[in-house]
Parts: structure tokens; C-alpha cells; sequence
């Protein structure tokens, strides 16, 4: 019990804030933001429809997203036509309306560039004002919205494609982990759903668009990657345990529909020969390490990058060995190199994303949490005005600079807060044994991973020996919440 009530003198919250400024964030507005938004609130946009502005909010709108999520940035409708194909339109927040260009706002965010969510705390990139009050698309509220429209074709393959602005409301806001267990068969429909047999018919054409989408993508060779992030599950203000981050049917349907979008807003630029941002993960330098990777499986990948082979051999692995897919998915990731983004000018050759096996791809369907996203819709609204863009060149290849330096900032901090909470949940229970497997073995000592909760420790006693994938009974022995450090020894 010293343990827990040691580890529960320890400000997690501080010590978020605290890392957030070592990696070179503000955690705080500054005044001139501040008076901006009240300024915002006093005299909110108009939200109205006219020539240019079409008035979507009859429709079926929905939103799918966390538990917990109130900076909600899409909503989704789809439409079965009368050839078969389904036309699926996807909402985005008009945050412009309310962060202009240059203004404090939205110099703050070009500094940030991303929300930051450290488990502890949410940092946002804007002020919860609008990230989570006028600009996000709240149930039962008009918003103003950029609309991503595409048809889906029966093979998965995006047909017809266009872009407008309109005014949207979201009729039903739901969770994944409520609507992913009911489109899997696993529990009954949420109250909302289970409420109306129009929305149950719309999440379930949603869901067949996006499983089209899906398998055309990994017939072209995207990754099956399996995320070994956990969240923290807060009780009367206290984290008192880790539970693994689920995929569901849910969060892939909105994943499916956003990765389309995105494909389609940049094929929109370039065709209208507009510069942007494109987000990128270019081919694995390291690929020969991949291969190394799949032939201790006794598989063999081509010599050259080759991203339907590298899904088909994660595929197998998956079948084979689902409890050491997390760390084969890890150990693929890290040889892969991280997203980053990159200026694309008219007439470019394309870099594609290797992971998602894409050619044309952006991001601008977060831009509540992303600065990549809200530039992007700037870009789009002055295509539909007919305007010059408002950046130049030099200006985009600056935001994609900072953009992802920040997003590696981003995720050390997210890394480096997990580790503390993770010790923190761990700190009352020294002396309990634990199923492990061995997730890494480095210079600097064996790591060991144990599946409940899903929390990786130091392998300090016992580590002789012992190879990644082996599966040992560990012990807890110490652990340091301030620094983030968990130590077993092998039971």
C-alpha cells in the first residue's frame, strides 16, 4: 500500500504540462487568444446557406468517435444509387469560419500544429471554445462544413468525386465501441441506433462502403498493422488501470471513409493544379532489415520494397501468431520510418504512402486537430472562390516542416507520459506475477511486455538468456511513476 499512496502523491498533470514545454510546446493560450475568442463568442459566424453554400442538414448525418471525444471534426451519410454503387458524403468542420488566417488563433496553431492527448490531459491545438464548442460538429447543431462527396463502386474502387461547402447538422453522435460491437454481432444496437431503423439501414450501408474501400486498399498492398497502445481508465479522478486500444468495425468504417476523403481532396488540388501538403511515408529505407524480419519466419520478401508482399507476409503472420503480432507490427513500424510532410507542387510526381498503399494523399479531415488540415481546407475554399492561394510555395514547405517536427515531438511526449502512467496503475501491485513475453532485447537491457493489464517493464532479474518472442511468468519488483521506470524479474 506504501507503493499506491507514493504513486499517488505523484502529479501526472504536472508533469504532463512539464514535458509538453521540454518538447518545445506552449501549453497555454496567451492573452490575444484569449480575447479573440471571446470576441468569437460574443459575434459567432453566420451560419447560413446562399448560392455558394449548399443546406445538407436534412440528411441523415451521423458521427462516429471516442467515448470521451468532443472536438467531433466529421460526419458521414451514404447513399445507395440506383446503379448500385453507394455515394458516400463525409462533412468536415469549417473551422476556418473561425480561426483566419494570421489571426492569434491561428498563429497559435501554426506554432502547435496537433492536439496532443497524453492520456493524463488533452492539449489542444485550439481553444476548447471552438475545438470542442462552435467548430465541432456537435448532435443537434448547424455548423457551417467543407463536404467530401465520392462514389463507391461495387469493386471498392472511388468513382466521381466532388467538394463543396455547406451547412450540415449531426443527428446522431455515437461512440466506436458501441456501434463496432453491434456491426460486428456482438452486442445489441446502441439506444440511438436501436431507436431508428433509418439510422441502423445508413450505418449499415456506411459500413458495406467501407469495407469495400478496405479490401481494395489491401489488394493494393495496405498494411494490417495491430497498435499496441493502451489508455488509462481514470475513477474519480484517478488512473487505476491500462486497457489495450481496440480496433473495432466502427473506428475502421471511419477510418476507411477518412483515407478515402483525403485521396480525393488531393487528386482535387493537384487536378485544379493547386500546391499542398501532401502526408507521406515514403519507401523503407530499411527494407532490407524487413526482410531479415520476415526470413526468421521462414518467409521470404522480394529484394525490392514491395508493399502487397509485405501485407500478404503480415497477413500470415497474423493467422499464424496472433500473440506476437503487437510486437512484429511494432518491430514493422519503427523499420518503416515515420509519416512526414512534404510540399507537393502542380505536376509533381507523387510519393504515395507506403503503408496505407496510396498515391494521392493529404490530410483535411481534422482540422480541430491538426494545422496540415485546417491549411488545407484554406486551400479548398479558395478553389471554389476562384482565388489565388493563400500560401506561396515557401510557405507550405514551411508549415509541412513544422508540422512534422512537431508530430515527433508529439509522439515522444505521448511515449513519455504512458511510461508514467503505466508505472503509475503498476505502483500497487509489487510482488504480483504476471504472463509476459519478451518484446525487446537491446543494449541497453531485455524488455518484457505483459498482456494485463498491457504495460512493457525492464526484465532486471532473470534476463540470461532470454530472446524476444519467449514467454515467461514475471515478477514485479519496483517501479518509479516520476520517471516512468517499471522492473520485473523472471518468476
Amino acid at each position: 500500500m506504501n507503493h499506491f499512496n507514493r504513486a499517488s502523491r505523484v502529479d501526472l498533470s504536472a508533469i504532463a504540462n512539464q514535458i509538453m514545454i521540454e518538447h518545445g510546446f506552449e501549453p497555454e493560450f496567451s492573452p490575444e487568444v484569449r480575447q479573440q475568442v471571446q470576441a468569437l463568442a460574443a459575434n459567432p459566424p453566420r451560419v447560413a446557406s446562399n448560392g455558394e453554400i449548399r443546406d445538407l442538414r436534412g440528411l441523415l448525418w451521423s458521427s462516429i468517435d471516442n467515448d470521451t471525444s468532443r472536438d467531433l471534426d466529421q460526419i458521414e451519410f451514404a447513399q445507395r444509387l440506383p446503379d448500385g454503387t453507394i455515394k458516400v458524403l463525409v462533412g468536415i468542420a469549417d473551422v476556418d469560419a473561425c480561426a483566419a488566417k494570421d489571426s492569434a488563433i491561428d498563429l497559435h496553431a501554426a506554432k502547435e500544429t496537433t492536439t496532443v492527448y497524453t492520456g493524463v490531459l488533452v492539449f489542444p491545438m485550439l481553444p476548447e471554445e471552438l475545438s470542442t464548442g462552435v467548430t465541432s460538429l456537435l448532435e443537434s447543431e448547424d455548423r457551417l462544413g467543407i463536404v467530401i462527396e465520392f462514389i463507391v463502386n461495387g469493386d471498392g474502387h472511388i468513382g466521381a468525386s466532388d467538394i463543396y461547402r455547406a451547412v450540415i447538422r449531426n443527428k446522431a453522435q455515437l461512440t466506436y465501441n458501441a456501434v463496432g460491437e453491434w456491426l460486428e454481432g456482438n452486442a445489441d444496437a446502441p439506444a440511438k441506433v436501436a431507436a431508428s431503423s433509418e439510422l441502423q439501414q445508413q450505418l449499415r450501408l456506411q459500413d458495406e462502403a467501407a469495407q469495400a474501400l478496405k479490401l481494395e486498399r489491401y489488394r493494393h498492398g495496405a498494411l494490417d498493422i495491430e497498435s499496441t497502445e493502451a489508455r488509462p481508465v481514470v475513477d474519480d479522478g484517478h488512473i487505476v488501470d491500462l486497457v489495450k486500444e481496440e480496433r473495432t468495425r466502427a473506428s475502421e468504417l471511419i477510418e476507411d471513409f477518412m483515407i478515402a476523403a483525403n485521396e480525393v481532396v488531393a487528386r482535387t488540388l493537384e487536378s485544379k493544379k493547386v500546391s499542398s501538403i501532401r502526408r507521406v511515408v515514403k519507401t523503407p529505407k530499411r527494407w532490407d532489415r524487413i526482410v531479415e524480419l520476415a526470413a526468421r519466419h521462414d518467409e521470404k520478401l522480394p529484394a525490392t520494397p514491395d508493399s502487397k508482399a509485405l501485407s500478404d507476409f503480415l497477413t500470415r503472420r497474423k493467422a499464424a501468431d496472433p500473440d506476437h503480432f503487437a510486437d512484429l507490427s511494432l518491430a514493422v513500424i519503427k523499420l518503416m520510418g515515420p509519416g512526414e510532410y512534404v510540399l507537393e507542387r502542380a505536376g509533381d510526381p507523387s510519393q504515395g504512402h507506403f503503408g496505407l498503399a496510396v498515391e494521392d494523399y493529404t490530410h483535411s479531415t481534422a482540422p480541430n486537430r491538426r494545422f496540415a488540415d485546417l491549411v488545407t481546407q484554406r486551400l479548398l475554399k479558395a478553389m471554389f472562390a476562384n482565388q489565388s492561394s493563400p500560401y506561396s510555395d515557401d510557405a507550405l514547405a514551411e508549415v509541412a516542416r513544422n508540422c512534422t517536427v512537431k508530430q515527433d515531438q508529439a509522439r515522444k511526449v505521448e511515449r513519455e507520459l504512458s511510461k508514467r502512467i503505466a508505472a503509475t496503475v503498476m505502483s500497487h501491485r509489487i510482488g504480483e506475477e504476471f504472463d509476459a513475453i519478451v518484446s525487446g532485447v537491446t543494449a541497453h537491457g531485455t524488455f518484457v511486455r505483459i498482456l494485463k493489464p498491457h504495460v512493457e517493464g525492464m526484465l532486471a532479474q532473470g534476463q540470461q538468456g532470454a530472446d524476444v518472442g519467449d514467454k515467461l511468468r514475471v515478477k514485479l519488483i519496483s517501479t518509479d511513476p516520476q520517471r516512468g521506470y517499471i522492473d520485473f524479474a523472471r518468476a
